[in-house]
């Protein structure tokens, strides 16, 4: 969401915002409430939080509580690409 790239679901966290209001991680991908999707980078979180995106996207404010926590989760992410199972990729034809 905050860096506008485009992954496949799998690759990104759910975070939803519920019904009574509270912003949480949906690892499940399968809670109930609004959701927005964030990729698994440690700097897209910070952007979300920082510029308000996430907000915005869930349509809510979020306490500080919820912010310290999901700054907290972003923290443990590193900024490193995802590594890609090439097992699948065909081996170059040799010439």
């Amino acid at each position: 969401m905050a860096c506008r790239q485009g992954k496949p679901k799998r690759e990104l966290v759910r975070v939803v915002r519920g019904s009574q209001g509270a912003v949480e991680i949906d690892l499940t991908g399968k809670k109930a409430g609004r959701g927005s999707y964030l990729c698994r980078s440690k700097t897209c979180w910070e952007l979300a939080l920082k510029k308000k995106g996430l907000e915005h996207a869930l349509q809510t404010t979020i306490s500080p509580e919820d912010r310290a926590r999901l700054l907290a989760f972003g923290a443990g992410l590193t900024d490193e690409p995802a590594l890609v199972d090439r097992a699948d990729e065909e081996e170059p034809a040799d010439s």
